[in-house]
């Protein structure tokens, strides 16, 4: 089931994937940064979250975190347990973000993914996701899809 995250209950499982899943793909991020896992939270109360779990109540098998501004709608991070892969739980993330995007009139999706994380970048292509601009200096990529056509 997808579901918004519930900080008291979600809050150090998500942090947990974050750490494991996504900063050892980063460029500009460490796992021994204190500062970027400290405001981890904060950044996590400032958009959208959404997880996936067995029940309304169980630990997260993934989750994604988003923002929207004005008509764009910014991915932010999304990251499923490694066990968990390859039954679309990311894939169902992305369309409920994008749903709950184009419900709040966005026009347009945009997130940026490492260059080291290949899996994520065609995960992307396949949705929809065009290479617009690569970042040397983050090592990233920005890639964006159109909102007013069907998903």
């Amino acid at each position: 089931m997808i579901r918004f995250w519930r900080r008291r209950t979600d809050e150090s499982e998500i942090i947990r994937l974050i750490k494991a899943e996504l900063i050892p793909l980063s460029h500009t991020a460490s796992p021994r940064d204190a500062q970027t896992i400290r405001e981890l939270p904060k950044r996590l109360r400032q958009g959208v979250t959404l997880v996936f779990s067995r029940t309304k109540t169980s630990t997260p098998l993934g989750f994604i975190h988003f923002y929207v501004r004005e008509d764009l709608l910014l991915y932010d991070m999304l990251a499923v347990h490694p066990r968990h892969r390859g039954r679309k739980i990311g894939t169902t993330l992305m369309s409920y973000a994008e749903g709950y995007g184009r419900s709040k009139n966005c026009t347009l999706a945009r997130l940026y993914v490492d260059r080291g994380n290949p899996k994520a970048q065609r995960l992307y292509a396949e949705l929809g996701f065009q290479t617009v601009n690569y970042y040397e200096q983050l090592r990233c990529y920005e890639m964006i899809k159109p909102l007013n056509a069907p998903f």
